[in-house]
């Protein structure tokens, strides 16, 4: 059972929607398993709890 994990700063429902439908494609083609196999985990990250380049996004 194939399990993705994604860790990324607060996106909408529909764009969940839109990258779980084209991961999943993906990971049925290469792995050759069925749909029903693949578990995506979206975990969301407030902009106030992410830094890049030393400076929080949300600044």
């Amino acid at each position: 059972m194939p399990i993705v994990n994604i860790d990324w700063v607060e996106r909408s429902v529909e764009v969940k929607r839109e990258l779980s439908k084209k991961i999943t494609d993906a990971v049925v083609e290469v792995a050759g398993c069925p749909a029903e196999a693949v578990t995506i985990i979206y975990t969301d990250h407030p902009k106030s709890d992410v830094a890049k380049a030393g400076k929080l996004l949300c600044d």
